[in-house]
């Protein structure tokens, strides 16, 4: 591949992602929120907030190196929540962007969530957003106290400043709202980095038996040893817990920088077709020696010895890159290659600027947050170009290969498509014969028993009601059938219904509708608007106490509509809840919804009520 096609592939590929991974991160939340910025912090180790205890009003975010330099234990904070509206549909929540470590949460003392481990080795949350549901039980009208028992470690014993403790600011709001924003984080900062990781660890261990191999492409060994030692130091971001205790852990992350390091150097050098004794000889050297200048220093002063290293590997980077492009200056991809190691100078200069600058801007944390996830991608770019380059010699092979595949897949795809449409048609073929047998079956034998009840049976309420099922049994049957009904037949049978139930309890039914419509409905949309029209009905005879009752019915562009409307008590709310204790109204919005319909109820008490009912005839004539 020529290095102007090479270098607009990364482009093409990386632009879009980066403005997507931008987009992930910079949606912004809904409305109906409110921030906590501002808390009260104490310090104990009891298993409720220590009243007691001294407290400082502190900002959020409160980042432990400034705040509380050298000190251990936990910390407890504590803030006054908002004066919240009540919503059952939707609860609210309380979330924690970033935490570091572990965390308690207690709502006016009940504990609500626990985020891993209290006692050592801590749960790691740093890069775990929180949401915590806020119970309606447990919230008072004022004067919520929210309580948060916070555990991490101080800046000196972590290797880097983005694991030490803090807590950031927190947002209380509807649990919808929250949830939503809960998820983007989540997947920007460990669903993503775990699939990362995951990729380039299976294609760092290929690269490096790749180059292991052939001796002669050792570059492609020492960038698999990259992938790989980047993957094991990623997976700190979203891992909650380790195998060891924190110091262990701290101590072997710190000292992969100087196997990366050693990676890195060698990979840029060996690209370039450059090999020198003293970096084949130092940089192992300098990988020891890290890991004894660790041991040596202790975990009380891990951060400050991997400072140190941190700068001493940042210059040796850049000498190798300079080294590199110097002796590239002639090669045509040149600048496609050095474009990535620039890339990943500048999420390393982020990084550093992290360790000791401390508290960065929010648009430079976001964008480190999103850079640490496209080094890696670049990481498998640069290993897809790798693996092109060691392919060239069998490049026309490589090509037929690739035809014959597409081929295959083609076809594969062909078959594929032909076996399901065939599936897919033997499926309606055999839920239809089945649908027709199931309708046979209860109006031969079902229909036939209620059928013979009705005009045998001595009692009148049992006729009454084997009539009545089998009304609905014929009903039921017509919608397994799935034949279309013509609208205007559908509303004379609504019509000679309602107005005949009315008659038959005493209440005067005026009818109205146009004639002649030549629209259709399916056999659903008409099975439920009967069963909507029929609970109206009911509810007005056994409920409404009315002496008249309204049915106007008509076409509204693309929408059949109802208005029934009574002149009786209206419904209160005794009637009301009870009326959706027995499914009656709730009944009737849920079959309108399934229609992508609706059904809205007017009413109050010694008004009479009116229901409005509105069913989309393009969608109702399709549903089936």
């Amino acid at each position: 591949m020529p290095a102007c096609q090479w270098r607009a592939a990364i482009g093409a590929l990386w632009g879009p992602l980066f403005a997507l991974l931008v987009a992930l991160w910079c949606i912004p939340s809904q409305a109906r929120t409110w921030q906590i910025d501002v808390a009260q912090r104490a310090y104990g180790a009891a298993p409720a907030y220590p009243a007691s205890a001294p407290a400082l009003r502190v900002a959020l975010p409160d980042e432990w190196d400034r705040t509380r330099q050298g000190r251990r234990g936990p910390v407890w904070y504590r803030a006054e929540l908002p004066a919240l509206p009540g919503d059952a549909d939707d609860p609210h929540a309380l979330f924690i962007e970033h935490v570091c470590s572990s965390l308690e949460v207690f709502l006016n003392g009940e504990k609500l969530h626990s985020g891993g481990r209290m006692s050592p080795p801590y749960a790691h949350n740093c890069n775990h957003p929180q949401l915590v549901a806020l119970p309606a039980a447990l919230l008072r009208s004022t004067g919520n106290v929210l309580d948060i028992k916070l555990v991490g470690h101080p800046l000196e014993e972590v290797g880097s400043r983005l694991r030490a403790g803090s807590l950031s600011a927190m947002t209380v709001g509807p649990q919808s709202v929250l949830a939503a924003r809960h998820a983007r984080l989540t997947a920007l900062q460990v669903w993503a980095p775990q699939a990362v990781s995951a990729t380039l660890l299976l294609m760092g261990g290929f690269m490096f038996v790749l180059g292991f191999v052939n001796r002669r492409e050792s570059h492609l060994a020492y960038f698999g040893a990259l992938c790989v030692g980047w993957a094991l130091v990623s997976g700190r971001l979203w891992l909650r817990s380790m195998p060891l205790g924190h110091s262990e852990t701290e101590f072997l992350v710190s000292a992969m920088l100087g196997f990366i390091a050693w990676a890195a150097v060698q990979f840029v050098l060996r690209h370039a077709g450059l090999r020198h004794r003293v970096a084949d000889v130092g940089l192992p050297l300098q990988c020891a020696l890290l890991a004894v200048s660790l041991v040596l220093a202790g975990p009380q002063r891990l951060h400050a010895v991997v400072n140190a290293w941190y700068v001493l590997l940042a210059a040796e980077m850049l000498a190798a890159l300079g080294w590199h492009l110097h002796h590239q200056r002639r090669a045509r991809a040149r600048w496609a290659m050095g474009g990535v190691m620039a890339l990943v100078m500048l999420v390393g200069a982020i990084e550093f600027a992290a360790q000791w600058l401390g508290e960065l801007p929010s648009a430079l944390t976001r964008a480190s947050h999103v850079l640490q996830l496209g080094v890696p991608l670049l990481f498998v770019l640069v290993g897809l170009r790798l693996v092109q380059q060691h392919g060239r010699a069998l490049q026309h092979a490589e090509q037929d290969k690739a035809a014959l595949e597409q081929r295959v897949r083609e076809a594969t795809v062909e078959i594929e498509r032909n076996f399901r449409q065939m599936a897919e048609l033997r499926v309606e073929q055999v839920t239809e014969r089945e649908r027709k047998r199931i309708a046979a079956d209860l109006h031969d034998d079902l229909g036939a028993k209620l059928l013979t009840i009705v005009h045998t049976s001595e009692s009148e309420r049992i006729s009454t009601l084997a009539r009545e099922a089998l009304e609905e049994m014929r009903l039921s049957v017509r919608g397994l059938t799935g034949r279309p009904v013509r609208l205007a037949d559908a509303l004379g049978d609504w019509r000679a219904e309602v107005v005949s139930r009315l008659g038959q309890a005493g209440i005067e039914g005026d009818w109205s509708a146009p004639e002649d419509l030549p629209q259709t409905l399916s056999a659903r949309a008409y099975v439920q608007t009967t069963r909507i029209l029929r609970e109206a009905t009911s509810n007005i005879i056994k409920h409404s106490g009315a002496t008249r009752c309204t049915v106007k019915a008509g076409i509204a562009g693309t929408d059949l509509e109802f208005v029934v409307q009574d002149n009786g008590n209206g419904i209160s709310s005794e009637i009301d809840g009870r009326l959706d204790r027995g499914h009656g109204l709730a009944s009737m919005k849920n079959r309108a919804k399934q229609l992508q319909g609706q059904c809205l109820v007017e009413s109050a008490p010694g008004y009479g009520t009116v229901i409005r009912l509105t069913v989309p005839l393009d969608r109702a004539t399709q549903a089936s």
